[in-house]
């Protein structure tokens, strides 16, 4: 049944002159330009620089020069992918439960310089609507992480239609990496490693290296996917893994805030109630959200970026101290104020079973003040959301943020233009 409905979706997104629909090339686009933006902010962390410095890309930190005659480098997709999740400001898809869209652009990266917009976009769109399926299909266990596991299926069909196979390579680079998944840890988070943030490259290496094994010939079975669900879940697929979606591409989001998405709504909801009071005034301050919110962001007086990052309450405290939540926030001198962390530890952490049992992301966020008012708010969605689209505008307006400090502001905006209009046939970059 896994491979039936794999094989029948690579066939439709790998036939030869297959045209889709417009929103589906601008949702597309508009993943580049985010994803792109996000690595570029992420590449000034000097743990990014020291990477691109150990793999000769630091004079060209998205591998858009010519390659060596070797090939591209696996280290220039590794940099694109732990770049991008550095600030943790990049896009997710709810039904995954992951990113399926970094990995997958990632392991395009090394070949910008030999595709055009219409390759990439092709490559992009399969690798995503693979992935974004066996994320819903391949759901992780207690105290793993997605970003090292299932992305990597996504990943390697992107890097053979970067590669130009047919659909039956393809499935096989699927399958090589089917037979290899490996378990990444939540762990780096709950002590705030940044071992973590190197799990999206090493999928996309593991895709990367797929692909070219298939062109070369190496075969693998053709139930990889469901024996090693079977092997390291001792479980079947799960009922509507495949979805009802033509392109999945459609219903992922992207992120206003640099946090988890589950941060953002109990963050959204203290911007909503950051000007009506004092922040001296401020007495308690109870959060409720759904359960998985607090599985994955229960992090509690982060000492770390990575761990303010998965924290729901270190996001709404600097949201009420800052009105903004965005890579700054994790930064000195910011991350060092002790008003933040003063605020953080007046939070209390509620679920509530209701939005959990009916799967609703939300949150409700209650202030008590000294002189006895309770302000309250409840964020039902935030941008990205079906309910709250993007605009184009806000794309730009993201990007040109995320450039500050790497590009001017003409560079960035004409960098935007080009990934959200150039002509199919074009190259990559200007």
């Amino acid at each position: 049944m896994i491979e039936h409905e794999l094989r029948q979706l690579v066939q439709r997104l790998t036939q030869p002159g297959v045209e889709w629909p417009p929103q589906v090339y601008q949702q597309a686009r508009w993943l580049v330009l985010d994803t792109l933006g996000c690595a570029i902010a992420g590449g000034r962390s000097p743990t990014v620089r020291a990477w691109l410095e150990g793999q000769h890309l630091r004079a060209d930190p998205f591998a858009t020069a010519d390659p060596a005659p070797a090939g591209p480098s696996p280290g220039a997709a590794m940099a694109f992918a732990m770049a991008a999740c550095w600030d943790e400001a990049c896009e997710g898809h709810a039904r995954a439960h992951g990113r399926p869209g970094v990995a997958a652009l990632a392991a395009i990266w090394p070949w910008v310089h030999r595709l055009n917009w219409g390759q990439l976009l092709n490559a992009l769109v399969l690798g995503y609507e693979v992935g974004a399926r066996m994320g819903a299909l391949l759901r992780i266990a207690p105290g793993m992480h997605v970003d090292g596991n299932w992305p990597s299926l996504g990943s390697a069909a992107a890097a053979a239609s970067a590669l130009q196979l047919h659909a039956e390579q393809t499935l096989t680079a699927i399958h090589i990496a089917a037979c290899q998944l490996p378990t990444s840890l939540y762990r780096p988070i709950q002590t705030g490693d940044t071992a973590r943030n190197t799990y999206l490259g090493h999928a996309a290496m593991l895709g990367l290296m797929s692909a070219q094994a298939a062109a070369a010939g190496i075969s693998a079975p053709a139930n990889a996917i469901e024996n090693h669900l079977q092997v390291v879940y001792q479980k079947t697929a799960p009922l509507g893994w495949e979805g009802s979606n033509d392109f999945e591409i459609l219903s992922g989001y992207f992120k206003p805030y640099a946090a988890v998405r589950h941060v953002h709504y109990g963050a959204h909801a203290a911007l909503n109630l950051r000007p009506q009071f004092d922040l001296q005034a401020l007495d308690r301050i109870d959060l409720w959200v759904y359960r998985e919110a607090l599985t994955y962001c229960g992090v509690r007086q982060p000492h770390t970026p990575l761990q303010a990052q998965f924290s729901l309450s270190f996001g709404v405290a600097a949201m009420l101290r800052w009105g903004r939540l965005d890579s700054t926030v994790y930064a000195s001198p910011a991350f060092e104020d002790d008003g933040v962390h003063q605020i953080e530890k007046k939070v209390t952490i509620h679920v509530d079973d209701d939005w959990t049992q009916k799967q609703w992301r939300r949150a409700r966020l209650k202030l008590s003040l000294v002189d006895g008012r309770v302000l309250e708010n409840t964020c039902q969605a935030v941008l990205g959301d079906t309910d709250m689209p993007w605009s184009e505008a806000d794309l730009k307006q993201k990007f040109i943020t995320n450039c500050q400090g790497s590009l001017s502001p003409a560079r960035s905006l004409g960098l935007a233009e080009h990934v959200l209009h150039a002509p199919a046939q074009a190259a990559i970059f200007p």
